[in-house]
């Protein structure tokens, strides 16, 4: 009994990705840029996406750096990195221009920024929703630094929660996966 409630549960646990309705793709949301400029993930079409939601008063904001190798290293192998700032922890209570330049002073990030947006609950971005609806809980993130990863197809691929580090071994094979996929 205990067997078939174990493989009962590692089933279900797996039921929310692999039959996951999307009637969107990711390529049909935008982002208003920190500077005001649309950032639409239509333009990123048959290339991974990574979207992690960013704070500077994080713990985890060291991963900046990561973030920002990542996207020198992989945009040339179409993967785009795009930082979505939230102060849904309340670690992010900077404005717009403030995040723009820490960013730039402090990590030397040329990466895609959004304006600073909600990342959870009803308020939360319209593409975040639609993580949540297709892939589950797992896309719902629980801290800063959540990340992400929409595939060629416009799927999310997977997600990984903040304590992955950008340039781990893990998470960058994942991403050398996707790029071949």
């Amino acid at each position: 009994m205990k067997k078939i409630l174990i493989l009962f549960i590692i089933m279900f646990s797996f039921f929310n990705k692999s039959f996951a309705n999307y009637t969107q793709l990711a390529h049909e949301f935008q982002f208003k840029g920190i500077q005001g400029e649309m950032i639409k993930l239509g333009d990123y079409k048959n290339k991974v996406i990574v979207v992690v939601n960013v704070a500077s008063r994080c713990g985890f904001t060291y991963q900046y750096d990561g973030l920002q190798a990542l996207w020198e290293n992989y945009k040339e192998k179409d993967v785009v990195v795009i930082g979505v700032p939230t102060n849904d922890f309340k670690q992010e209570p900077a404005s717009n221009k403030e995040i723009k330049d820490f960013c730039e002073q402090n990590f030397n990030i040329n990466f895609p920024l959004t304006e600073k947006i909600n990342v959870l609950g009803k308020d939360a971005h319209p593409f975040y929703i639609w993580a949540k609806e297709n892939h589950g809980k797992s896309a719902i993130p629980k801290w800063n630094f959540h990340k992400i990863i929409i595939g060629k197809n416009g799927k999310v691929a997977d997600t990984f929660a903040s304590i992955t580090n950008p340039s781990s071994k893990r998470f960058l094979n994942f991403i050398e996966e996707q790029i071949k996929n």
